[in-house]
């Protein structure tokens, strides 16, 4: 009979504690809504959390804050988001680094495809390979030569080690078989004035953190490093067209939560994603800025993250990438 007492007392307790937690997602969003980006707000994943949140702070009512926390290659952030409460008010906009940066520590500060909830992939864009006012080159090849003329004379800029600037710059030097000099950035706007002044003499970009730039003929890009033009920039050549068709590079963001976050909360968060990114207003914003919208279910953008994290991991063996 106590036994019978004892189970009936567990059962009635399970089912209230699943009516209050249904309540609180009755309830949600009941404040506003943090979006962590792990880089500057000059950074390609900024320009897409603030149109994506944008749009779903007037579908929810409640504000989405951009929340820049950049630091460690975008560590600091993921790690931001790995410890927060999984009640959906912390989210993140990330990147390749999510992946590639636990890659080059030891220990490995987070398991990326573990501790945390994948909720969708918005946009994928290309790199674009920008130059700096001095650099006399029109094609792939002419930079090529240049850096082949005098090894170690020209540089390379990136958002810090294992950003994705870092990664598609190293791609690039690995397949064009040069030797220059890696020079990371703390901040975005730093490396455009190094472009600008001539301190660094290329920089591979993913193209809505310099489509602004290169639109106002600020700074000169040699290719965009896809297999198609973009929307974005219809007269700039795909790096085939520019001579070099061996490299493609793309970079893609995607929105995280912590691991625990429940699994409706989940699915509702892709669904009003998925429903943003469908919209032609959106989509318009986002192509506008150079990206792709891609909109995906939670199990698809995982199972991306986990086929990225191994290529990711032979690419850095393959290229000797080490933290500086």
């Amino acid at each position: 009979m106590k036994s019978w007492r004892a189970n009936v007392f567990v059962w009635l307790t399970v089912c209230l504690s699943c009516a209050g937690s249904a309540w609180a997602q009755d309830k949600w969003p009941s404040k506003p809504i943090r979006m962590i980006v792990p880089f500057p707000s000059t950074a390609a994943s900024d320009a897409l959390s603030r149109i994506v949140g944008e749009r779903l702070g007037q579908m929810y009512g409640q504000q989405f804050v951009v929340d820049n926390r950049p630091g460690a290659g975008g560590l600091i952030g993921s790690d931001l988001v790995r410890n927060a409460a999984p009640d959906g008010y912390t989210l993140a906009m990330i990147g390749q680094p999510h992946l590639s940066n636990v890659l080059l520590r030891d220990p490995r500060p987070y398991d990326p495809l573990k501790d945390f909830a994948a909720i969708s992939l918005v946009a994928v864009t290309p790199n674009v390979i920008v130059l700096a006012k001095g650099i006399d080159a029109k094609t792939i090849p002419d930079l090529i030569a240049l850096a082949k003329a005098k090894p170690g004379a020209l540089n390379y800029g990136s958002a810090g080690v294992g950003s994705s600037s870092h990664l598609a710059g190293a791609l690039f030097v690995s397949k064009a078989k040069i030797n220059v000099v890696h020079v990371p950035f703390r901040a975005g706007g730093d490396s455009r004035s190094a472009l600008l002044s001539g301190a660094i003499h290329f920089y591979v970009y993913p193209l809505p953190a310099i489509v602004g730039m290169l639109k106002a003929g600020q700074l000169r890009a040699l290719a965009v490093a896809s297999r198609k033009r973009t929307e974005a920039l219809p007269d700039l050549p795909t790096s085939a067209e520019a001579g070099f068709p061996q490299y493609i590079s793309e970079s893609w963001f995607g929105i995280i939560a912590p691991r625990a976050l429940p699994k409706q909360l989940v699915a509702k968060l892709n669904a009003d994603m998925v429903s943003v990114l469908k919209e032609p207003a959106t989509h318009e914003k986002i192509v506008r800025q150079g990206a792709e919208p891609s909109p995906s279910s939670p199990e698809q953008f995982a199972k991306m993250q986990r086929d990225e994290y191994v290529e990711l991991g032979t690419l850095i063996k393959e290229i000797g990438m080490q933290v500086q």
